[in-house]
């Protein structure tokens, strides 16, 4: 299953992001880039019959990672809570870290990386929040034997009925494609090394998430999913709107650094119209 997730995300993921950009229409003044394209039905249905293929197997898989010998292992202990943190929380703080350091230190790109990071978290956290609370499936440290026990809306009301979609799984893959998405723009040769690196620690995380028992397989490939594909269209949506109010707000902001190299308490605005694209290094 996980070589499985692993070989899909590194290759559909990629894949969507190496697609060139579409000539833009005269009455269409864009970067070109289509919000949707072919292949994310390609990636979407390889992804439902990924999770199709191994609801079935829950049960087992579940039983396989809680065996005493893996839960005994001191280093895959100490490996699941390193990456578990590193999705969530650690996701939004690097998030942030690059939004703040970029607006104080001038740099526009680690600005923008960091603003469309925490976009993709905030999406794919959103829609996570509500298939949690409505579709109410048990945890499997509430029985592994019951991976089919779900139940409408009770995941809003209690924790151990929040297991579908694996929450630290969509962050990881939200900020593994909005990344790789984003790197892909500036630097497309860097997609084929900076995207295994990102979709690879973001797989772990969802392993890291079935070895600490609170998710199904079919939970970590759904959330892989939702993740994947918030990231690739936030990064997406801006590609093809650069007018669009976000970028103008946020990616405006300056914090003013002194000669002490402090920055003093207050903001000031760059007029909007002073942003323009950032156009790949030739």
């Amino acid at each position: 299953m996980f070589s499985a997730l692993a070989a899909l995300s590194l290759g559909i993921g990629p894949a969507v992001e190496a697609q060139g950009p579409v000539p833009p229409t005269p009455d269409e003044p864009s970067t070109g880039k289509p919000l949707f394209t072919p292949l994310d039905i390609v990636a979407l249905g390889s992804f439902a019959v990924l999770t199709v293929a191994i609801t079935p197997a829950d049960q087992y898989l579940a039983h396989f990672v809680q065996d005493s010998g893996l839960q005994s292992n001191t280093l895959l202990r100490r490996s699941a809570i390193f990456v578990r943190e590193v999705a969530t929380p650690g996701s939004i703080i690097i998030g942030s870290t690059l939004y703040v350091v970029g607006r104080t230190g001038g740099n526009e790109r680690m600005a923008e990386l960091g603003l469309h990071g925490l976009e993709a978290l905030a999406v794919g956290g959103g829609l996570t929040f509500v298939l949690k609370g409505v579709i109410g499936r048990a945890r499997p440290y509430k029985g592994l034997d019951s991976p089919r026990n779900f139940g409408l809306w009770r995941g809003f009301a209690n924790e151990d009925y929040r297991s579908f979609p694996s929450g630290h799984t969509v962050m990881a893959f939200a900020a593994a494609a909005a990344v790789t998405s984003t790197t892909n723009r500036w630097w497309p040769q860097s997609t084929w090394y900076v995207g295994p690196a990102m979709y690879g620690g973001a797989t772990l995380a969802g392993m890291s998430r079935m070895y600490d028992n609170k998710h199904w397989a079919s939970d970590v490939v759904v959330g892989a999913a939702i993740g994947m594909f918030a990231g690739m269209k936030i990064v997406r949506y801006h590609d093809s709107d650069r007018d669009n109010w976000i970028d103008k707000t946020f990616l405006s902001i300056s914090l003013p650094i002194d000669e002490r190299g402090a920055g003093s308490p207050s903001f000031s605005l760059v007029p909007a119209s002073a942003i323009r694209p950032l156009a790949p290094p030739r």
